[in-house]
């Protein structure tokens, strides 16, 4: 039995009879008195952050939550329920292409300024990703010429550097790749890679956390798709033909 029991062995939770326990707190202690993003770090850490570290990770994942049907994601989603599946499977469907190409600059963004902050030297770092690919993690949008989410994330970092809140090791960090690669501004991936750095959240989790806030607009696209009433929806109106290649 202790062998079985061990085979399970986990600190993020303790389950038994008329007890519920997430890393070692009652879950009715927590029930009313914790906010979603306080209970992610918690899950993940082990502890409750103070109510400026939470702060920061609700607002990246706040920026987070939705790009509309032109994130695969979301595209991908519409489809899967207009298909007959549940929205679990929906969910699961655009989660699912959250991979290093859609949903993975977070994670490549830390571990880039993570290596430039290793390193000691930005502009060197740059450098030697760029000849291996001219593409940065965290930089440069197909869409905005400028994201509407980077000042308000950066502003709060800022501010939160000020306060002593966080180090801003890793936003000096970024800024000095953005202003190296200028014009190309930071996107949403950059500014959520610089929270997600500052709290102290290794790489893997920053695609995690991602993964957490888009889930909502997922949802959210799922559902609205479900009340439309089409059935198996493509991913181009029917009067377009995909162009023949053969």
């Amino acid at each position: 039995m202790s062998e079985a029991a061990d085979w399970w062995g986990t600190a993020v939770s303790r389950i038994e009879p008329d007890v519920i326990e997430l890393r070692g707190r009652p879950v009715q202690e927590l029930i009313g008195q914790v906010g979603f993003a306080q209970m992610i770090w918690l899950m993940l850490r082990g502890d409750l952050p103070d109510p400026r570290r939470a702060a920061l990770l609700e607002a990246a994942l706040v920026s987070s939550v939705d790009h509309g049907p032109h994130a695969p994601s979301i595209a991908v989603a519409r489809m899967a329920i207009t298909c007959g599946v549940g929205l679990n499977n929906a969910v699961a469907t655009g989660v699912n292409l959250l991979g290093d190409v859609h949903g993975g600059a977070g994670e490549q963004c830390v571990a880039l300024l993570e290596e430039a902050r290793a390193c000691g030297d930005t502009a060197a770092t740059v450098a030697r990703r760029r000849a291996r690919d001219k593409y940065l993690p965290g930089f440069g949008h197909r869409f905005h010429t400028r994201d509407p989410r980077r000042d308000p994330l950066l502003g709060l970092v800022e501010r939160a550097v000020a306060d002593g809140v966080v180090a801003g090791e890793h936003l000096r960090v970024a800024k000095e790749v953005e202003e190296l690669i200028s014009p190309v501004p930071m996107n949403i991936d950059g500014a959520t890679a610089v929270v997600y750095a500052e709290l102290g959240f290794p790489a893997p989790l920053a695609r995690g956390l991602f993964v957490l806030g888009r889930s909502v607009g997922i949802l959210a696209h799922a559902w609205e798709e479900a009340g439309q009433g089409r059935r198996n929806k493509g991913p181009l109106p029917p009067s377009i033909r995909p162009t023949y290649l053969g």
